[in-house]
């Protein structure tokens, strides 16, 4: 056993990013100005604000990092969480600068966050906060939907992104695009079908594409498709319920371990996600699940034998205190940073191949992206093509139809081909196809790297020379 004074710290999470960052750039072609420019955060603005609840003067301290300007606006979260740090915040700006970059969505990385835990407030208390908060921000232009679009992350949610939008609005009232200051809004306030389940999405389709090609899975000692693969998941929240859900409803895996606050549930021949999302909702735990063996230590079971690995939760989780007992021979990153930098290079020794966050969850933004554009349109996806497709696929069958009557072919098409062949794609059809597109394109473009490179090594470094390189492209294009 290695001597505790020898094992080198752990670095934080914003280290960690640096880390990453550094190991790719060794790879590239950079000038030192240039790479330092496209490394360090631009700005992070510090705002203290207070506000008046349950008789008293309540004072709250909220972050907004920018991290590249490379292309605007720049995009990212808002968390809410006693967590939320200005290191933090950087490092996740960071992330969303290459995030975008790898799959291409033309924003630059921010991230935001206040330091709160929002269970400790009644819904009118949080929306009088939400509401100073984003005062503070956009007088300060740190909301605008030309320059900084937020969107929800850990501890909020659509409720929240309509307080600000609607904040936004009153202080912008002239402001046509108001609606575009926000990603992640409810439906009925200028949202998108499939925002919602967007990052958990993307979850399973990068899985889908990861397994199309046997040679990569062959490099995670696994073979096959998706059917039957065990799956242990950390964090049944918005990200890894829906996650969860697709994978094993859609794709034939089995959910064979979650990880939750009060420890977690184990089931060998898979554990019903819908019931397991209920109970949790229920109970605030998953104790006593009805057909799992519940585990007082949660952690412990990052370390269980399975196939795949999804901390779906919070970033730092694998370390270099447990990376070496990491049983799952393919991580899948759900979470930003779920893995640190100290633990990164202990599992590429043991082979493990690691989905990196920066293109794992990348569904989230990629979306995002898709409700900014329908907000800066002003009109629904599929408002105005989904009937002429309809009304074209129909004709088409009558013909066929038509022409097996004449012919004396006697066959006929069934009604479900029917059905489904002639049916529009609706606004989620839509979102859906443009995120599968997105996922399997960048997936294949660090593929390309990671198999054209080998001494590279592995995708996250893969991930990250692709996305620095179209980051200093945009910088060359400026003059820089």
């Amino acid at each position: 056993m290695k001597d505790a004074a020898m094992t080198p710290p752990e670095p934080s999470f914003r280290d960690s990013v640096d880390l990453m960052f550094n190991r790719a750039v060794r790879f590239m072609d950079l000038s030192p100005g240039l790479e330092e420019k496209i490394r360090v955060c631009n700005a992070t603005y510090v705002v203290r604000f207070g506000v008046r609840l349950r008789g008293a003067i309540h004072t709250f301290t909220g972050y907004r990092s920018v991290h590249s300007e490379h292309m605007e606006p720049v995009k990212g979260g808002i968390r809410y969480s006693l967590m939320v740090n200005q290191d933090e915040v950087e490092a996740l700006a960071a992330l969303m600068t290459y995030k975008c970059a790898l799959v291409e969505v033309p924003f630059g990385g921010s991230k935001g966050g206040l330091c709160i835990d929002p269970r400790q407030w009644e819904e009118h208390e949080l929306e009088q906060i939400t509401r100073r908060f984003t005062y503070e921000l956009a007088k300060r232009d740190l909301i605008h939907p030309a320059q900084n679009v937020p969107a929800p992350d850990m501890g909020t949610g659509e409720r929240e992104m309509a307080w600000i939008a609607d904040q936004y609005r009153r202080m912008n009232t002239t402001d046509i695009n108001a609606s575009a200051c926000v990603t992640g809004k409810p439906l009925n306030a200028g949202g998108i079908h499939g925002r919602v389940e967007a990052t958990g999405r993307g979850i399973q389709y990068a899985l889908r594409e990861f397994f199309r090609h046997p040679e990569d899975v062959a490099r995670a000692h696994l073979s096959g498709g998706l059917e039957g693969k065990r799956i242990v998941i950390q964090g049944l929240g918005n990200v890894g319920y829906h996650a969860a859900k697709f994978l094993s409803e859609e794709d034939g895996a089995r959910i064979v371990g979650i990880i939750e606050r009060d420890g977690g549930v184990w089931c060998d021949s898979g554990i019903d996600i819908e019931a397991a999302r209920q109970w949790l909702s229920k109970n605030g735990g998953l104790r006593d699940l009805p057909g799992t063996r519940f585990h007082e230590d949660g952690p412990a079971m990052l370390e269980a034998e399975c196939d795949i690995l999804i901390p779906a939760a919070l970033e730092g989780v694998i370390h270099r205190g447990n990376a070496e007992r990491i049983r799952a021979p393919l991580i899948v990153e759900a979470a930003n940073g779920p893995v640190t930098a100290g633990a990164d290079e202990i599992l590429r020794e043991k082979g493990t191949v690691i989905i990196p966050d920066l293109y794992a969850n990348a569904g989230g933004v990629t979306v995002s992206y898709f409700e900014w554009v329908k907000n800066l349109s002003h009109i629904r996806f599929g408002r105005m093509q989904r009937r002429a497709e309809e009304a074209r696929s129909a004709l088409i069958v009558r013909e066929l139809e038509r022409l097996s009557e004449d012919k004396g072919l006697g066959w006929t098409l069934s009604p479900s081909f029917k059905r489904d062949y002639i049916s529009g794609s609706d606004e989620l059809a839509l979102v859906r196809s443009g995120l599968d597109d997105t996922m399997r394109d960048a997936y294949r473009s660090m593929r390309e790297m990671w198999h054209a490179r080998p001494e590279i090594g592995d995708l996250r470094t893969a991930a990250y020379i692709v996305a620095i390189g179209r980051v200093a492209a945009s910088y060359r294009a400026k003059g820089l």
